[in-house]
């Protein structure tokens, strides 16, 4: 689609993380849409600014000196909108996942049922959960009031009752809470989300909202089968932004002269991936994954649905939080050199502390991949079991984070299979200028733009990964592998079990596939094929085969497991 210049808008994205404020420009080049550059500084929500604002205006004066363009007016505002004479921009978009969470207190009736609808729809969020209060709760009435104030709760989301369901246990739940709130002093009382039984709605609410800012939202449990978590998720990212906007210094004003209100990267990024899932084929479904400072975040969509998971797991500020979850064993196993355990452990701790530190030596880079794979693969984990309708065999995949764009491709493309494990065929992407919130923020009023800019190729693509599932054992044949290219000319090679083979396909190069699986190794798990030949383009790792297994089972022997460790990522170009 070619836009008219009637219709062409510039956009200014800003996205604010809790260690880099990002400030990307998008303007139509050649009737169509592309990132033009990007300009970055460091967030400047802590000492000795307190102001995010200030962090904004540094990068923009950085994107500014990239482009030439002038952005900013004499009085250090942003030019909206763009003036005859180029400067400004005609509209502003503000991102960020910065800023104290918001602590959420759940409550339903059933720990199976309302209760783990509620903690999913928390979990969507830059969210922290304090307490749960359900109908199961062995606690005495008193314990269970006394446990709701000393939580000092920021929310409390209550759940329960389907549609034309329960209605006497869902008021016995609001008046416990009802009890609470009185109990504390006007600022100490927390906003509260009711997303049950619509029926009972308007009554709690006139009930609640004597003593607190109460808001109603759809049910996310209307019948005891059925979740719907969408409706009720723009709720609860509308009472989360609020909240934090009051602890986010700056905010409110950039959210003054925004397009749209500032928006959690992490549901930006969710847009994207269902805007992406319905553009693309649906059949297959999208896969997006950011692995960043304080929180990973995962989201999933296909045609019929989609889910978005915020974990408290990242490489800098969420790392104390991972390794809570993580044994060092199971970061070490990743390691090709032999590194002391507890100087690992020190490192990661201290990351904790400085999120600002960078790998120094071989040592300390080789520590945060191996940590890199672990938190993938722990979130993944976790957001399988949440999500079972989701699986391994969603394809393209869209991987985003410092961690990952500042790594040479290679290295970044090998963490990702080996903390994803995708099974069947698949393509990795990787959003090198991290672009995902800024394009999943502009879809809400111009769905143009974020198509457009990916066809451009501001994102990178890193190649085709075919992960067979087999029970062959170690070094057995399982692929035999032909490639056709656009000359006429072909090439074969027999892939076994535990390696990894990079077929010739140069970055940009067309070619067709022919894959046979051998003892009774499956190529297309969705389809149970064992048989597949299809068409691809190389990406700047071409195609890869990855004959390794699902799981991934590493050598119990250290000398071994370092030597294939090495030998996978040599294979790939590492």
């Amino acid at each position: 689609m070619t836009i008219s210049l009637v219709d062409a808008e510039s956009v200014l994205a800003v996205d604010i993380g809790s260690r880099t404020t990002r400030a990307h420009l998008f303007d139509v080049v050649d009737g169509q849409y592309s990132f033009i550059a990007a300009g970055s500084a460091l967030t400047t929500l802590q000492v000795p600014y307190r102001d995010v604002s200030e962090g904004v205006h540094q990068a923009i004066l950085e994107l500014q000196t990239v482009t030439g363009r002038c952005i900013l007016g004499q009085d250090s505002r942003i030019i909206l909108p763009s003036q005859a004479d180029g400067t400004g921009v005609d509209r502003f978009v503000v991102t960020y996942s910065t800023g104290p969470a918001p602590r959420v207190i759940i409550a339903g009736l059933l720990s199976d049922v309302s209760l783990a609808s509620a903690q999913r729809l928390v979990s969507t969020v830059y969210g922290q959960i304090v307490e749960s209060i359900g109908l199961n709760d062995r606690r005495k009435l008193d314990s269970q009031i006394d446990a709701i104030i000393q939580a000092n709760a920021d929310v409390i989301v209550i759940a329960g009752g389907t549609e034309g369901g329960a209605t006497r246990s869902v008021y016995k739940l609001v008046d416990m809470i009802n009890l609470a709130c009185r109990s504390l002093t006007p600022d100490q009382r927390p906003e509260i989300i009711y997303a049950g039984n619509q029926s009972l709605a308007k009554r709690i609410k006139e009930n609640l909202e004597k003593w607190t800012k109460t808001t109603v939202a759809p049910n996310i449990r209307p019948s005891i089968d059925l979740e719907d978590l969408a409706p009720a998720q723009q709720t609860l990212n509308a009472t989360a932004g609020r909240l934090r906007m009051r602890c986010m210094p700056g905010l409110e004003a950039l959210a003054s002269i925004a397009s749209t209100p500032p928006t959690p990267s992490a549901f930006a990024l969710g847009r994207l991936v269902h805007f992406l899932s319905r553009a693309l084929d649906p059949s297959k479904g999208v896969l997006g994954v950011d692995l960043g400072n304080a929180s990973t975040v995962i989201a999933a969509g296909t045609a019929t649905s989609h889910a978005i998971n915020v974990f408290p797991l990242g490489m800098g500020r969420g790392a104390a939080q991972a390794l809570q979850q993580i044994s060092l064993a199971e970061i070490t196993q990743w390691l090709p050199i032999p590194i002391a355990e507890s100087f690992v452990r020190d490192y990661l701790w201290q990351k904790s502390i400085t999120p600002d530190l960078l790998p120094q030596d071989i040592e300390t880079l080789a520590i945060e991949q191996a940590f890199a794979r672990q938190v993938l693969r722990l979130a993944t984990q976790q957001f399988q079991a949440r999500y079972p309708e989701f699986d391994r065999a969603l394809e393209p995949i869209v991987g985003s984070g410092g961690t990952l764009t500042q790594i040479p491709s290679a290295q970044a493309l090998l963490i990702l299979i080996d903390g994803l494990q995708p099974v069947g065929v698949t393509t990795f992407v990787l959003d090198q200028n991290n672009l995902a919130a800024a394009l999943g923020a502009a879809a809400s009023f111009n769905p143009v733009l974020p198509v457009q800019v990916l066809e451009s190729g501001a994102f990178l693509n890193l190649g085709t990964v075919i992960s067979p599932v087999t029970s062959a054992g170690y070094g057995t044949p399982v692929v035999r592998a032909r490639v056709e290219f656009e000359r006429g000319n072909e090439t074969s090679l027999e892939v076994n079990q535990g390696s990894i083979a990079v077929l010739p396909i140069q970055a940009g190069q067309a070619a067709r596939i022919h894959l046979q699986g051998l003892n009774t190794t499956l190529l297309d798990p969705r389809t149970q094929k064992t048989s597949l030949s299809f068409k691809v383009v190389g990406g700047v790792c071409g195609a890869i085969i990855d004959a390794r297994g699902r799981p991934l089972t590493l050598p119990v022997d250290d000398a071994r497991r370092r030597d294939l460790i090495k030998n996978w990522s040599f294979n790939l170009g590492g």
